[in-house]
């Protein structure tokens, strides 16, 4: 999923231009509604009129009642929601708004029969006088009930597209926030041994010219591989482990030959995207808590592959693996690699630490090769 790129603020979308959709969305839903209470109330008439059809002949005066009628809960039930809307019966509880939707709806059904009572008395239509007042609670019980569905279908909709809206705002509010998560995480790469580096490069300068020059060749590779990172959200790891080995012949200029090094990667492993720096904030640590702390140095074997669906990578380091002093460490790299994982990849990768035979440290690297969750 791809997200707004934040600067110094987070950006939710609220001071974005109007667009096109902006204006004509509006309009599609006006026409939609207008479209819907036509449509909804005219099928009321002819299916009543279809049903009176079935045992008597209907003249035309009641034909142009129910007409009216039709016409009336168009009129009405369009005031009827305006009303909704300005008392905002939409974020009641459910405990609030059935009574309200009940009375509202015997209500707006009265106002609907009144004109149609008095039109037909004004046309003559003829009347059971025997039975008049049955008919006339009939007939506002059968317009209340086309009323009160009619209120179920709108606040039906109506929470329908709350939902969804919610819903939306959610995954926009979560990915601004994994975005810029990871922007501060990723601001916090700029390797410490860089300085360290340009100790060793000063050191040398003196003693071996020709490779100090090479050194400050590497060290320039490595910085503006740092800058790149601000603008790209993935590398390939072909161009992650090409940093490694600079970053690995700047550190034998401290170690000198107390680190020795092998990396080691399959064409189709070389082609899979993978965050910048996570792998070298990995081998960093190797050398940061295992190496750097015997006297006689050790080795650094990287090794990459893929398996299945997924690109496993293997950081070997002399040196033991110690939880506890990993945690008291000052450092943020296993920490930061670590939720830098979890907001790309989710539970699809994971990072382990094991202590092998032969004083050696297992860091075990698994993400898929098909890019973030």
């Amino acid at each position: 999923m791809k997200t707004a790129r934040l600067n110094t603020k987070v950006n939710f979308g609220l001071d974005k231009p109007v667009t096109k959709s902006d204006v004509i969305e509006p309009l599609k839903r006006k026409n939609l509604y207008w479209i819907s209470q036509t449509s909804g109330w005219s099928l009321f008439v002819i299916i009543n009129l279809l049903i009176i059809s079935s045992f008597e002949t209907i003249p035309l005066n009641r034909i142009a009642l129910w007409i009216l009628l039709g016409i009336l809960g168009i009129i009405f039930s369009h005031f009827y929601r305006l009303y909704i809307k300005k008392n905002n019966w939409a974020n009641l509880t459910l405990k609030k708004i059935i009574p309200r939707i009940l009375i509202a709806s015997f209500v707006v059904a009265l106002i609907i029969y009144i004109p149609v009572y008095i039109s037909g008395h004004l046309l003559g239509v003829e009347k059971d006088a025997e039975h008049l007042a049955a008919a006339i609670i009939a007939s506002v019980l059968n317009v209340t009930s086309v009323v009160l569905v009619w209120s179920l279908i709108y606040f039906a909709i109506h929470y329908f597209e709350n939902s969804k809206k919610a819903e939306i705002e959610t995954l926009i509010f979560e990915a601004a926030v994994k975005d810029f998560e990871l922007k501060t995480l990723k601001a916090q790469l700029n390797p410490h041994f860089m300085f360290n580096a340009m100790n060793s490069i000063r050191a040398l300068i003196e003693e071996d010219p020709q490779n100090a020059k090479d050194a400050i060749t590497k060290l320039s590779n490595l910085m503006r591989y740092t800058l790149k990172i601000e603008r790209t959200e993935t590398v390939s790891l072909a161009e992650e482990l090409k940093t490694i080995q600079d970053y690995l012949d700047l550190e034998k200029i401290r170690f000198e030959e107390r680190l020795n090094y092998k990396i080691k990667s399959t064409a189709d492993a070389d082609r899979v995207e993978i965050p910048p720096m996570m792998v070298q904030t990995l081998v960093e640590n190797g050398i940061k808590h295992g190496i750097s702390k015997i006297t006689t140095g050790g080795e650094v074997d990287v090794e990459a592959k893929v398996s299945g669906s997924n690109l496993i990578i293997e950081i070997r380091n002399t040196g033991k693996f110690d939880e506890e002093a990993l945690k008291n460490s000052r450092g943020f790299g296993v920490s930061n690699t670590k939720h830098r994982l979890s907001l790309l990849y989710g539970e699809n990768a994971s990072l382990a630490f094991t202590n092998e035979h032969n004083n050696t440290v297992l860091t075990k690297l698994k993400i898929p090769s098909g890019g973030s969750k």
